[in-house]
């Protein structure tokens, strides 16, 4: 945890008050330290910017639940719009 507050320039209880508010909730070692993903340190870089900008930290945890919403709801109109505009498959007679 000491790395990963030391690689985004925050404090560690600014990640344990990410773990609280289930934003983040990294994998743990066998010795109980947690551990933390990429994507989960993007996301703390994240919460930490939004932070400094003035947001309060439960509502930079909304945005950045929403953002990632809004991100799986774009990835899912994408994929449908590719599965409509594909061509129908020739029907087959099996006659």
């Amino acid at each position: 945890m000491g790395a990963a507050a030391s690689a985004l320039g925050v404090t560690q209880a600014f990640l344990r008050a990410l773990d609280t508010a289930k934003l983040l909730t990294p994998h743990r070692s066998e010795g109980g330290h947690r551990r933390y993903s990429r994507y989960q340190l993007r996301i703390a870089a994240r919460v930490r910017e939004l932070v400094d900008q003035g947001t309060a930290l439960d509502a930079a945890c909304r945005i950045i639940i929403l953002e990632d919403q809004l991100a799986e709801a774009q990835r899912i109109n994408t994929a449908l719009q590719h599965d409509h505009d594909q061509p129908p498959e020739p029907a087959t007679d099996n006659s």
